[in-house]
Formats: C-alpha cells, structure tokens, sequence
C-alpha cells in the first residue's frame, strides 16, 4: 500500500489520523481519545492540526459520499494488487512485485477510513492489525525475491513490467481522481489518500523509467534496486498500520473506563 516532501508520508499520516475520528463517527467521547492520543504522540499530531484541517472544526463533511468513494477506490486497488503481483512473479520484476505490495497497502488505508466513519474504536483497531498482516504478508516475499536475486540479478522482462505499470498509472489515477472529488470533505484523512494515489503515479513512472534502463543495459542491478527501496516503504506502512490499531484499541479502553497502566 504521503505529503508532499515523501512518497509514503501520506499513508502513515492517514493511518495516524484514524484514531481521531471518533467524534465524526458517532462514538462518544471521540475528544478524550483524540486527548489520549496526543499524549502518545503530540509531536506528530500537533504538527499535524497547524496544517490540516480536521473533524469538528466547522468544516462541511460529507461521510456517506466519502465512504463511498474509498470503498470504490479500495476496490480498485485490491483487483489491481492481484494483476500487478502475478505480472511481477511472471516477469521476474522485484520493484513490479514490491509495487503491488503498495495496491494492498492502498487498500487496507482507504478500508480502515471507511471503517473509521461508521465501527466502534475496538473493531477498527481489530481490523487494522488484520491489514497490517496481509500488507506484510506479500511485503516479506517481495524481500525474499530480492534476497534471492542478489545471487543472481537477471534483468526482469521489461515488457510486462511496463504494461503493468502503465496498468497502474491508470488504477492509480482514477483513485486520484475520485478522490480529488472529496479530499475537501473527510479533513486530512481524504486529503492525505488522495495524495497517496496521485504520488503512486510518480513510482509507476520510475517503475518504467527502471525498464527502459534495464533494456539499455541488460541488468537487473536497476530493478533490484527500486525494487528493495518500495520493499522497505511497504514494511513501514505495515507498521504504521499495526501502531494505529494499537492506539485505538487503547483509546476504545480508555473510552471503557480502563486502566491503561
């Protein structure tokens, strides 16, 4: 499965938006869990509301329209996970296969955001940690590909490699799309997803740029390479993924009455 400044600072700073919404979703109490969760990353979060706007400050939110554009948006980008993963095993594509990893990373953000407007803390911090695994999952054999190819760096093919990417380009840009539509309407999560698809856009560009270098020298040292950067991307979104299905399970006990100690 981004700012600006970096590629995968838009997921992450979804990921770590989902704890706040409690509020607009209809869960009691959604300002004592946002509180917690400053208190376990104040530095982050408070950076994060002197740019962004968020739930609960006077702006127009329209849940049912944004919830309906990430589960479409989700929806893409699981199908597209599948054509991109078994083009990349096909063609022996380790950037091809890490990229695909960034479809189900994609993914379990825009479901998480779904889930965050309508399920209770508890169940959305359950589902999280379900994500981070399945992003974990295909992020750890992409790693074993790139292990194994270290040994042997065989260029990949380079003609599925660019078909998919350019596959991607059209996945990634219709994701951008539907979400430039309600960015203004969901804070900084809605923003923070749109802004991850339209930089995808900029990946499968290298992705392709990596083949035509790969054509003209005849090495996999180039796909390689790209391909063990997104791989470590991946792995840290797994991550973020997992931290903020922690930091709403702590938040739904403190909602409880629970002793976080």
């Amino acid at each position: 499965m981004v700012r600006d400044r970096t590629r995968r600072a838009g997921p992450a700073h979804s990921t770590r938006h989902l704890a706040s919404l409690s509020g607009a979703a209809g869960v009691p109490g959604g300002a004592r869990s946002h509180s917690h969760a400053r208190t376990r990353r104040g530095g982050y979060r408070e950076q994060v509301a002197a740019t962004e706007p968020e739930y609960g400050s006077g702006e127009q939110v329209d849940p049912r329209g944004l919830r309906r554009t990430v589960l479409i948006v989700a929806g893409l980008n699981l199908a597209y996970f599948f054509v991109e993963f078994a083009v990349a095993l096909a063609a022996g594509s380790v950037a091809l296969l890490a990229d695909s990893v960034d479809f189900l990373e994609d993914t379990a953000v825009n479901v998480l955001i779904f889930l965050a407007l309508g399920w209770p803390l508890v169940h959305r911090s359950v589902m999280g940690k379900v994500m981070s695994v399945l992003i974990l999952g295909p992020a750890l054999l992409a790693g074993w590909e790139a292990f194994e190819k270290f040994r042997d760096p065989t260029p990949p093919a380079v003609l599925p490699v660019v078909l998919a990417s350019l596959g991607a380009i059209v996945v990634n840009g219709t994701a951008a799309w539907l979400l430039a539509r309600v960015r203004h309407h969901g804070g900084s999560l809605s923003r923070a997803a749109f802004l991850s698809a339209r930089n995808d856009v900029l990946v499968n560009v290298a992705i392709i740029a990596m083949a035509g270098v790969t054509a003209w020298t005849g090495s996999g040292i180039p796909d390689l390479a790209l391909g063990c950067f997104i791989v470590v991307l991946a792995l840290r979104a797994a991550k973020e993924v997992w931290e903020v299905s922690e930091e709403e399970r702590l938040a739904a006990r403190a909602l409880a009455g629970e002793d976080l100690d």
